[in-house]
């Protein structure tokens, strides 16, 4: 493991049940699998030969706020992007959402404010979270 790299991220979210299938789908696509299931939520990890490469915990929103809509413009989560190997890895994760009748905010394109190259798709899950896959040469 490389000091300082993401261990694991863990969202909430409404219904972990309601929000497997987009998460099994869309991480799942990454290399994700799940490894384990809670009566709150469950875990999927990244694995690369073997070695734990990074984990995200899909849990049960909790607390007074728990069935408030997401707004990254407040303090917490903005968004989280993944690395994907090419613009057309970044297509096919866009076919992946659309069948899946995901939302997603910015279809692929290039993003030249982010640097030379930078392609990406915009994408929401179910209870609005804002996720990113990108290609960056």
């Amino acid at each position: 493991m490389k000091r300082g790299a993401v261990h694991h991220v863990d969202l909430s979210v409404k219904d972990p049940v309601a929000s497997r299938a987009f998460y099994e789908a869309v991480l799942g696509f990454m290399g994700y699998a799940v490894v384990d299931t809670y009566e709150y939520g469950f875990d999927m990890d990244l694995r690369v030969d073997g070695k734990l490469v990074g984990s995200i915990g899909i849990l049960k929103a909790r607390g007074d706020n728990a069935a408030r809509a997401h707004d990254r413009y407040s303090p917490g989560l903005h968004h989280i992007a993944w690395n994907a190997e090419s613009r057309e890895d970044v297509d096919a994760m866009h076919a992946l959402l659309k069948r899946a009748g995901a939302t997603v905010l910015d279809p692929p394109a290039d993003y030249p404010r982010y640097g030379p190259g930078y392609y990406a798709v915009f994408f929401a899950d179910p209870d609005g979270l804002k996720l990113e896959y990108v290609f960056k040469p």
